[in-house]
Parts: C-alpha cells; structure tokens; sequence
C-alpha cells in the first residue's frame, strides 16, 4: 500500500524529476551498502592487525576507494568508535549474564575466561580494553564505564560468596587484560592465554 503511494505520487512528478528522485534513491542505497561493507572490512581487519591497522587495505577489502572511506568516516577515530561501539555493548551484557549467573564463583572464571578469548580472537579490541586514547569519545567511554561498573559486580559477587580474594579489584583484572593483550601479541601458540589464566585462576581461588 505505501510501495503504491510513492509509485502514484512519482508519477505525478514531471519525467526530470522522477529521473533526479531515481538517482537519489540508488545513491542513498549505494551509500548504505559503501558504509556496511567498510564497517565489516574494518571490524575484521581492526581484529587481524590491532588499531593502528592500515585505512587503506579497510578500504580495499570493502571494494571502495579512499575517498569513499573518508567521506563515511573522517578519520581513523570515527571508524574505531563505530566499529567498537557494539564491541563494548557486547561486553557489558557479557558481565550483565555473569551477574545473573547462580553461581558467583563460575560467573567469575566464566565472564574472566569469555573477556580474555575475546581478546584472543580480536587484537583491536584486545588494545582498546587496555588504553586510555579513546577516553574523550563519549559513546565509548560511557560503554568503557558501564563495563567496568558491571565487571566489577561480578567480582564482588565472588568475593562475597567467599570464593575470590578480597584483595583483587577492577585494577587488578585491567592488569590480567594487560597481560593477556601482551601474550596474544607475543606468544608463538594461539592457546598460550589459557595456560597462563589457568595458572591465574588457582591462584585467586580461596578454596
């Protein structure tokens, strides 16, 4: 019924008309494609190469030109906070599940476990877990925060059922990420992190 509006509406329209409202149209679509492809190029180039991944090779695997790229997203800044916007989002439900979970003591090694794959798996976001660089973008900053507040619920939980130690605070878990961030970018095997966590997690066991 709308699809019938528009087609009697346009065909009111003189024929110049019609042809320049056509044109607009594929060039609203093209631009929505151009901007779905470069997100995607981006979040998997971002997760092969880390931040400072080259814009140009984000654009080559989108199939667009530079140009294209800059004029979607006017700096490598822009396209970091879009592309790491849902990232963070992710991770908040991450702690929120853990949070929910019955079990204070498996929530913990559970979200702990989850957040150091995660870094594993994607070297972007592995970095901007651990920087401050993007503290003035307001959207990430407010979803960095909202992890952290929620991280650290799930630590207290563990601690308050009397399973974690109580001296390990969020500062504490920034640090294991910061060693985890460094044995992704280091470490010959693609498992070593969970050695490593293995170890960390006995030894802030109670019991």
């Amino acid at each position: 019924m709308i699809r019938a509006t528009v087609t009697s509406r346009l065909a009111a329209f003189p024929p110049q008309r019609r042809i320049l409202w056509r044109m607009a149209t594929r060039l609203r679509a093209d631009a929505r494609r151009n901007r779905a492809a470069l997100l995607s190029a981006a979040r998997d180039v971002f997760a092969e190469q880390g931040l400072d991944a080259s814009l140009d090779e984000i654009a080559r695997r989108a199939g667009v030109g530079n140009a294209t790229l800059y004029r979607r997203f006017p700096s490598r800044r822009h396209l970091i906070a879009e592309v790491f916007a849902s990232h963070m989002t992710a991770a908040v439900r991450l702690a929120d599940q853990a949070c929910e979970h019955p079990d204070p003591w498996a929530a913990f090694v559970g979200y702990l476990t989850r957040v150091c794959e995660l870094q594993a798996t994607d070297r972007g976001l592995a970095e901007l877990l651990v920087t401050s660089a993007f503290d003035d973008d307001e959207r990430l900053s407010a979803l960095r925060t909202a992890a952290q507040q929620r991280a650290v619920d799930v630590l207290t939980r563990a601690q308050r059922a009397g399973r974690l130690r109580a001296d390990f605070t969020w500062h504490d878990l920034w640090l294991v990420m910061m060693a985890n961030a460094g044995v992704n970018r280091h470490a010959t095997e693609p498992n070593a992190w969970r050695r490593q966590l293995s170890l960390l997690i006995g030894g802030l066991a109670t019991r």
